[in-house]
């Protein structure tokens, strides 16, 4: 099957457990294309089953990338991830092949979308530790206030305890002295790309949640994460306040017990889903929402390769 535009490029999107792994599985084969991923968390090699990250099967069934690039101790940034993304478009269309965006990390999609011109910025090591030192003195919170207090728009955009997000945004506005919302500058890319969000009722979705948690475990979680521990990495790093990764770790250290992870993991779950739908709208009317049912494959497919809302990237 063909679409109708010469640089196309299928963003497959929604809630984390909706079943986006599976869908673009069905999909990607019938068109000829192969899978970026835009989960944040995919990014790292050895956060495997913390991450339901597609087996070696799925990879091999289709091809993958963006995939355990990086070690738990890199940073992976949304400007290399951005840039990383239209590189492998490139090469893609270059092969008639169609390249599909899958995930659910609100922020790196959006990017691709929009077309962000995130600024070449370089870390400001001196600087980040005198905001980190400021952030370990009044609270993760507190730090998260003043940041609204400068840039309010930024500070919607960013969960109040994520600390790594919230010194990163004063970073920025510290060093530019320009608001961290106001520096997202858009470029179009040349291509032409479509948005599908999956959804499902919240009941249903919240038990795959609980589901998918169960079975971590079934699978060796707690063996996972202390391999990553034994490895020698620190568990304070970014990569590892993933879901799961930080409960399991406070459990490994003695802090909490097994149920308290898994009430915990529940817990944060659900509020990354809320998370994820102030990213991706309903009412959004560049992404054509499809509840997960019967047919699904073919009503996607055929919207696909249709003529219609084709939106310039």
């Amino acid at each position: 099957m063909q679409l109708p535009v010469k640089k196309p490029l299928i963003i497959l999107t929604g809630p984390t457990a909706v079943g986006k792994t599976q869908l673009s599985l069905d999909i990607v084969e019938s068109l000829n294309g192969e899978i970026i991923s835009a989960d944040s968390r995919l990014f790292y090699r050895g956060l495997d089953i913390g991450t339901a990250k597609p087996t070696k099967k799925e990879r091999e069934k289709v091809p993958h990338h963006l995939i355990d690039i990086a070690a738990p101790d890199e940073t992976m940034s949304l400007a290399v991830f951005q840039q990383s993304v239209y590189r492998i478009s490139q090469e893609l269309w270059a092969k008639g092949k169609v390249p599909f965006l899958v995930g659910g990390t609100g922020q790196f999609v959006r990017a691709i979308m929009e077309g962000w011109q995130i600024p070449p910025l370089e870390p400001d090591i001196r600087l980040r530790q005198v905001i980190e030192e400021w952030g370990a003195e009044i609270g993760p919170d507190a730090l998260h206030t003043r940041l609204q207090l400068i840039d309010n728009v930024a500070a919607q955009k960013i969960e109040p305890g994520n600390l790594r997000r919230t010194v990163r945004a004063l970073e920025v506005i510290f060093s530019t002295g320009e608001l961290f919302s106001s520096q997202r500058k858009r470029k179009k890319r040349g291509f032409q790309y479509k948005v599908i969000g999956l959804y499902r009722d919240r009941a249903e979705l919240y038990e795959r949640i609980d589901e998918r948690i169960t079975q971590m475990f079934t699978d060796g979680f707690l063996d996972e994460v202390r391999a990553l521990l034994d490895a020698g990495y620190d568990a304070d790093l970014p990569s590892l306040s993933a879901i799961g990764y930080k409960e399991v770790i406070a459990h490994l250290q003695g802090k909490i017990d097994m149920d308290e992870v898994i009430k915990l993991m529940k817990r944060r779950t659900r509020a990354y889903v809320r998370r994820q739908a102030n990213w991706f709208k309903q009412d959004d009317p560049r992404i054509r929402w499809f509840e997960v049912g019967d047919a699904l494959e073919s009503k996607i497919i055929d919207y696909m390769i249709s003529g219609e809302e084709w939106k310039n990237g």
